[in-house]
């Protein structure tokens, strides 16, 4: 799992985003093919990943203005979901966004 924490351009947003200003910051996440041809483990993985980063950031005001993108590697898909919610959260610690 690879995270990047970036400061957030709004020329990058379309234009109706743009004229609201954030409350939290942003995330996404990338799950290649490669993790898993089966569309379902990707999109059961991708759930679970953005329940659990809503539940961390999601009332961090003092994140706002950042853009937060985890990428998940290729052996995630056999790593058990505790796993990678363990990972998640080491890796927001590391960047200093954990609680």
């Amino acid at each position: 799992m690879v995270l990047r924490v970036i400061s957030e351009d709004p020329r990058l947003l379309r234009p109706e985003l743009r004229r609201h200003p954030t409350r939290c910051c942003r995330c996404a996440l990338v799950i290649s093919s490669k993790v898993s041809k089966r569309a379902v483990r990707r999109n059961r993985l991708r759930r679970l990943l953005h329940h659990h980063l809503r539940q961390q950031l999601e009332h961090r005001e003092d994140l706002a203005g950042r853009w937060v993108l985890i990428s998940l590697r290729p052996e995630a898909s056999q790593a058990d979901p505790s796993q990678l919610l363990e990972e998640c959260d080491s890796l927001l610690n590391c960047a200093g966004l954990g609680q």
